[in-house]
């Protein structure tokens, strides 16, 4: 099975001169960047709040983990297909409800320990487990029926509905596989079947990993030491860039700074697609937002147009539902609320909300959400919503906003295909229609490409007619690297930063 994505790559040219200048230590750094030929530093935006992705939300994690240290049965390349991984090979069964994988034999994990069926069967009833927080508990796990380990390296896993994109999700972060013996430990000192150990993880700072001399495919691994050093600030990304402190920003977010690194032949400069839904999060629960006529005056208020000028530069596209324009079946619904400060007010009016109506717009770190909170509140206030600017920290975020206690938040979801996350009244958002759960439902149920891509569609006009969110941008996929580095992925079909492949030249 191959998923879909219309990925787009575009290799920006060299040349030129460099627009600020060095200084004697940083040229000494970049000296030191350019003689290390088996490590690498890369900068991160936000930290991980954990390093056991099948436990905890952050997209972060994965970031740092996915393919170095833990695998999962399949692997989702940069162009968005599917490789086998742990499984070698499998076999759906005619009525979409089973699958056999045949597992690579003689892989082990980092602490000696075979890995195995047992291990995956582990793995998978520990999602399922109603204890569990896997953020794909309710999406895939819940769908598993159940699980048989015929033999040492055959699993089946048998499914309550057909899920089209279940191989697409056996290639998550969320179904990585670890041992029975080190799961519990694995927020701090993950251990698992790929080729890289966690070396050490010096909290507010970085995360380093060396290369496993007991991996599979040793030799095809050129790097021995990957560092991801945190830097959320997008000025201190430019400067960490040009000082030769960082060698590259897989998700470089400082789009006014591009022309610079353009300009300066020492740097390559890619553009890719993701598959990233940005967006201003409305708490549905709470007054007036539960009225879909202040949902819709929200959406009217905002100028999409604008949002995107001033924070990405022009570098994203607008989107009008829970989808991105890489999804196979995706609905172009970004003028379903067109920029409209007078119809925003009238709708405000009719659902009876006094103005000023004052609320919290809360910020977590990156640059997208900060710069564009701020033109976000000045928009709003030009309808008669007063927002309140509520900056806080990825942590702060995760433990509040994300368990439900905000007013409006702006927050881009780079999980692909989240899209049921809809259908749990109880999903941070608080978002409760019957008639989405129903329609979600029958996609799930679905066993021919016509019903589904319908009932897709269907899914995305629902979510847009009730305006559950303002939909904002679909981002390119920006990444920023030192020249002679290759093999960084140029898009982000999943937040990945996959080092298996990549080597300086």
């Amino acid at each position: 099975m191959k998923t879909s994505f219309n990925m787009t790559r575009r290799l920006v040219g060299y040349g030129g001169a460099a627009l600020l200048a060095i200084s004697l230590l940083g040229v000494h750094a970049q000296a030191q960047a350019q003689s290390r030929k088996d490590s690498v530093i890369l900068g991160m935006i936000l930290e991980p709040t954990s390093l056991d992705p099948t436990m905890a939300p952050a997209a972060a994690i994965g970031e740092v983990v996915h393919y170095n240290i833990l695998e999962g049965l399949t692997k989702i390349n940069v162009d968005g297909s599917i490789s086998p991984l742990l499984a070698e090979s499998w076999k759906m069964d005619a009525d979409g409800k089973a699958y056999t994988f045949k597992l690579r034999k003689g892989v082990k994990f980092q602490d000696g320990t075979t890995f195995d069926s047992a291990a995956v069967k582990f793995s998978f009833e520990r999602a399922k487990d109603p204890k569990s927080t896997n953020k794909a508990k309710g999406a895939v796990f819940n769908n598993i029926s159940h699980i048989s380990t015929p033999d040492a390296h055959t699993v089946v896993l048998v499914l309550n509905n057909p899920d089209g994109n279940f191989l697409f999700r056996m290639g998550e972060n969320t179904a990585v596989i670890l041992h029975p013996d080190s799961a519990s430990t694995a927020a701090t000192k993950p251990i698992g079947t790929g080729p890289y150990k966690l070396d050490n993880w010096a909290k507010g700072s970085s995360v380093t990993l060396t290369k496993w001399d007991g991996f599979r495919d040793a030799n095809a691994i050129k790097l021995k030491k990957v560092t991801f050093r945190f830097i959320n600030d997008s000025a201190a990304q430019v400067a960490a860039l040009l000082a030769g402190d960082i060698d590259g920003m897989p998700r470089f977010q400082s789009p006014q700074s591009l022309k610079q690194f353009q300009a300066d032949k020492r740097f390559v400069v890619e553009l890719g697609s993701t598959a990233g839904k940005g967006i201003m999060t409305i708490n549905n629960r709470k007054k007036p937002f539960d009225d879909v006529r202040v949902r819709r005056a929200l959406s009217h208020a905002i100028d999409k147009k604008a949002f995107i000028d001033g924070v990405f530069e022009g570098l994203a596209k607008p989107i009008g539902s829970h989808m991105a324009p890489t999804d196979a079946g995706y609905v172009e619904l970004s003028g379903t609320y067109p920029f409209d400060p007078e119809k925003s007010k009238a709708l405000l009016k009719e659902a009876g909300v006094q103005t000023p109506l004052n609320v919290t717009l809360t910020l977590p770190p990156p640059p997208y959400a900060r710069k564009g909170g701020e033109i976000l509140a000045a928009q709003l206030a030009k309808v008669g919503i007063v927002a309140k600017i509520e900056n806080v920290e990825w942590a702060q975020w995760l433990g509040g906003t994300f368990k439900g206690n905000f007013d409006l938040t702006v927050i881009n979801h780079v999980e692909p295909l989240d899209y049921m996350n809809y259908a749990n009244p109880q999903y941070y958002w608080g978002y409760d229609s019957k008639a989405f759960r129903d329609m979600a439902a029958k996609h799930s149920a679905a066993t021919t490409a016509k019903e589904r891509t319908q009932l897709f569609g269907d899914m995305q006009r629902l979510i847009a007619k009730d305006a559950v969110n303002v939909f904002l941008f679909n981002a390119s996929n920006t990444a920023v690297y030192r020249k002679g580095l290759k093999g960084l992925w140029s898009s982000s079909p999943i937040f990945a930063n996959d080092m298996s492949a990549v080597a300086w030249q």
